[in-house]
């Protein structure tokens, strides 16, 4: 009892323990005697005196023996033949006599101009199969078909030759065909296909048995199936021509030679009469002629009729033997090998919308969907003036043709291409040799097929020059289908003459670009003022470089920001056509700008950073001593009489505003990249950048979905940039060795540090005009001033900075000695007594007068005036100090914040990652800013750094 419960538990367990598993096994694994069960996947032995059928999926009796039941699959009996009736029927269920013998299969076989008969008329089964011979002779004309089971009449040629069935010497049988030695016949061809990509050059099953015989009937009867069929053998050797062999291509351009007596079609000088139309001719420089002498008879729009924003394509496809097969339209997929919906593959085809598509196909599908090549002439459809329909030939530009054993169509002087008319999608017969049953030994695939629509110049219409169809093959040598694939793409792209734009932009680059000089030049002229040097040295070629770094960076900026939005704004809003968008190849020169202006503006950036770090800065305390008070000497035990001590905390207040507003901007930042990302992601404005007809904000997730344009990313998102950002928007500093800014803080009161009480009655006062004005002169409110400071000033205000920060910082004054402290005390002291004593004019000889900068002064940004035996303060309602703090350089940062963006959004074609960088960056460089400018103030201000919160 337990062995058997132990036998139903292991019963329940093995199948979950196993899974739903099973070996895999395919028909070419089950070999000769074994057959491909369909029901159970897997291979199962055949009975006896039996084989696997041809089609692998069930059993079927050996030679010598026949059918006495078959149901399918292995459920097959069979019974040996008599010795008398060796022979099987062709169904396989009956034995029989044969009189001329028996097939591999054991099956009676007759000659070839004789035909099989098993059964009377009445369907009664024949002791003795019969081999009746077909009646040749004029009465019937008739032979054997190929399956040899009736007698069907001969092919006309046999008749037209010998009247009879018979093709004997010295007649010429080929092809099925059979062609007198006395006619003249065009030469012989050789049915060899070369597939270069792989290096293979072998004999097609194909072009043995049809090309001579198309060659032939095409010259001698002008027969039109015959000239169809060896165009395409043409065109499957790639419309390649050679002078030193006779292959399809070669055959095909001798009959066109020499058939010019037969005229042309429809007025067109390279279609010949019953030739297909292969090629435009060789001669230089006419494929310049063809693609871009004539525009097409009709307009286009990008809002209208259907008819105004489709391209209406239609072609005329043939099969490999020559047989029209019917009109077709592209849409629907036509030429799209990879599979998608309707409405996806349609897209192609609407006028504006640059379409890609891409994947990679099983090189079995392919066996299977292209088991007979179609070959296809192109034509573009249009309306003429009376309503008739009329077709515009497409050319093709074959990138595999060779001419001379040289790829004429790959190089892009277009004067050396070969345009052709002909093409197809697979050929997978030409690679067959010696068996066309067989699978093909090499394949040929169109693995990219572009179509280039080129707008024409200066129109306002929307008129375009006729399509160019780009198609490039692939050769794949066939070895295991299943496991092969290769990769197809399809491509419909717009292009128009961009050299006047180029030429345009140059010349804005080259104007633009030396008023940046001379712009620059001015700066470091006011640069070495202000700096008290006058001579040239290596520092001001270097400071040179800076300037125009950034000058130049602002440059390609402006000719960036308006190539952006210029195409954004005319290519999306046109109606009638009249611009096309650059293609992404003629896109390099502008993504070239666009990183120009991002290095530049990054150098720029950090010149800024460096010098905004290394400013020097001072707080003047005007505060007096309130009386005096007593005080010990130490180390004497006497006591002395001294100044009231001012108090330090206004210093440190005023410290840690400044610190704050280092690095406060106009703008948010954080807000400034969430709002872009916003309307990029998710208002839809990213969809302005797709390179089709649309404005559209949003897209169904059913339609196609164009191509990204470089250009107009970089134009809506800087559009996007400077709109939100738009819409956002006492102290002694000297940024330069002579130059600097004043903040007047003087308290008209007499003392600034007062009770509640006093404070309150000071402001009343103030309020009442009943004391002076704030201001730095009399009568006057004037509080901000640029400063340009004498050479004998800034050697006064060194000599005892040098004192102040000998000791680097006061985070060392815990650790130092009194002495070193009151040194260093004294020294800020004195600093702030003779800053204090300047302003007041105490120093004759380093006195300073007050006055208003010239209007070109204040364009220019620099001073006239060298300040020699005085210094000059210039009025500054501008507030103009906030140069030293992130708040006055909102440009700059603004326009290395949206280069950046851009950068990273044109390498990575993402507006999130880039939106992610963007503030992180910004945020690094803040912390960078802080820190460091912290140091900074607390080593030239005395002020201790743990007071700065």
């Amino acid at each position: 009892m337990a062995t058997a419960a132990a036998l139903l538990l292991l019963f329940w367990i093995s199948p979950s323990a196993r899974g739903f598993s099973l070996p895999l096994q395919r028909p070419g694994d089950c070999g000769d005697e074994r057959y491909f069960d369909i029901s159970r996947l897997s291979c199962g032995p055949c009975g006896a005196h039996q084989r696997r059928s041809a089609s692998g999926s069930s059993c079927v009796c050996l030679p010598g023996y026949r059918m006495v039941s078959n149901n399918g699959g292995s459920s097959v009996i069979c019974e040996k033949c008599p010795e008398n009736m060796s022979g099987v029927t062709q169904d396989g269920w009956n034995c029989i006599t044969c009189p001329k013998g028996l097939t591999s299969e054991g099956k009676c076989k007759c000659l070839s101009n004789e035909i099989l008969v098993e059964r009377g008329v009445d369907g009664v089964l024949l002791n003795e199969a019969l081999c009746i011979v077909c009646n040749g002779s004029p009465q019937s004309f008739s032979a054997s078909d190929v399956l040899g089971s009736r007698c069907v009449r001969c092919e006309q040629t046999f008749i037209n030759v010998s009247m009879s069935c018979d093709c004997s010497s010295p007649n010429i049988l080929s092809g099925g065909l059979c062609f007198s030695a006395r006619e003249s016949l065009p030469p012989k061809g050789i049915a060899t296909v070369r597939f270069g990509q792989v290096g293979v050059t072998l004999t097609s099953a194909w072009f043995l048995k049809n090309l001579e015989a198309s060659a032939s009937a095409c010259w001698l009867y002008s027969n039109l199936t015959a000239c169809q069929a060896l165009g395409n053998m043409c065109v499957m050797n790639m419309n390649s021509l050679s002078s030193s062999s006779t292959d399809a291509c070669s055959l095909f351009q001798y009959i066109y030679a020499n058939t010019a007596r037969l005229g042309i079609v429809h007025s067109i000088a390279f279609w010949r009469h019953n030739l297909p139309w292969l090629y435009y001719g060789d001669q230089p420089g006419l494929a310049s002629k063809v693609l871009e002498t004539n525009h097409l008879p009709t307009i286009f729009s990008f809002k209208g009729r259907s008819e105004d924003v489709k391209l209406q394509f239609i072609a005329a496809s043939y099969d490999a033997a020559g047989n029209f097969l019917k009109w077709q339209s592209l849409e629907g997929g036509l030429l799209q090998l990879c599979p998608d919906t309707q409405t996806k593959l349609n897209a192609a085809y609407v006028f504006g919308t640059t379409y890609e598509q891409s994947c990679k196909i099983s090189i079995a599908k392919i066996l299977l969907d292209f088991s007979n090549p179609v070959f296809y002439d192109l034509f573009f459809e249009y309306n003429g003036d009376n309503g008739q329909q009329y077709l515009w030939a497409v050319p093709v530009l074959n990138l595999n043709l060779q001419y001379s054993e040289m790829y004429v169509n790959q190089g892009s002087n277009m004067n050396n291409w070969l345009l052709t008319r002909r093409f197809f999608l697979v050929d997978t017969l030409s690679g067959r040799e010696n068996d066309l049953g067989k699978l093909p030994r090499i394949i040929r695939v169109a693995s990219k097929i572009t179509i280039s629509i080129r707008l024409v110049s200066h129109t306002q219409k929307g008129t375009i020059y006729p399509p160019l169809i780009t198609v490039a093959y692939t050769d794949v040598l066939v070895q295991n289908p299943d496991t092969q694939s290769v990769m197809v793409s399809f491509s419909v792209r717009y292009e128009m003459n961009q050299s006047e734009a180029q030429i345009q932009t140059d010349i804005t680059l080259g104007v633009l670009g030396g008023l940046a000089v001379l712009w620059s030049l001015l700066r470091t002229a006011g640069w070495k003022r202000r700096t008290g040097s006058s001579v040239i040295d290596l520092q001001t070629v270097f400071k040179f470089f800076l300037f125009y770094a950034g000058d130049l960076a602002n440059v390609f900026f402006i000719i960036t920001v308006g190539t952006g939005i210029y195409w954004l704004m005319f290519f999306k809003a046109q109606q009638f056509v009249s611009v096309l968008l650059p293609l992404p190849s003629q896109e390099k020169a502008f993504v070239t700008y666009v990183a120009c202006a991002f290095s530049l503006k990054a150098l720029q950036f950090l010149q800024l950073l460096v010098s905004q770090l290394t400013v020097d800065i001072f707080f003047i305390d005007w505060e007096r001593p309130k009386g005096r008070v007593l005080k010990a000497v130490e180390g004497e035990g006497d006591v002395k009489s001294a100044a009231a001590p001012v108090s330090i905390w206004r210093t440190y207040f005023i410290a840690n505003e400044w610190n704050e507003i280092q690095t406060v901007r106009k703008i948010n930042p954080l807000f400034q990249v969430l709002a872009v990302l916003f309307f990029l992601e998710v208002v839809g404005f990213s969809n302005l950048a797709l390179m089709d007809s649309s404005s559209s904000l949003t897209r169904s997730s059913e339609s196609y979905i164009a191509p990204w344009s470089r250009i107009l990313r970089f134009g809506v998102s800087v559009a996007l940039w400077l709109a939100i950002a738009f819409l956002q928007i006492s102290v002694f500093l000297l940024s330069h060795s002579c130059f600097g800014y004043y903040i007047h803080g003087r308290s008209v009161h007499g003392h600034a540090d007062t009770n509640m009480e006093e404070m309150n009655m000071n402001l009343k006062r103030e309020a009442e005009n009943l004391c002076s004005q704030r201001g730095l002169l009399p009568n006057t409110d004037g509080q901000t001033f640029q400063i340009s400071i004498s050479r004998k000033m800034r050697l006064q205000y060194d000599r005892i900075h040098e004192t102040l920060t000998r000791r680097r910082g006061p985070a060392r004054f815990l650790d130092s000695s009194a002495n070193t402290f009151e040194q260093s005390t004294r020294a800020y002291n004195t600093m702030n007594k003779f800053l204090s004593s300047f302003i007041d004019h105490v120093h004759k000889d380093m006195d300073y007068i007050v006055k208003d900068k010239l209007l070109l002064e204040r364009i220019l940004g620099m001073e006239f005036m060298e300040p020699i035996e005085k210094s000059i303060f210039y009025n500054d309602e501008g507030h103009s100090f906030s140069e030293v703090l992130y708040y006055g350089n909102e440009t700059t940062l603004l326009i290395f914040d949206i280069l950046f963006f851009s950068v990273v959004d044109l390498a990575t074609q993402s507006f999130v990652l880039a939106a992610i960088l963007t503030y992180l960056q910004q945020e690094i460089f803040r912390f960078i800013r802080n820190k460091v400018g912290r140091k900074n103030l607390t080593s030239k201000t005395l002020v201790d750094e743990r007071f700065l919160i």
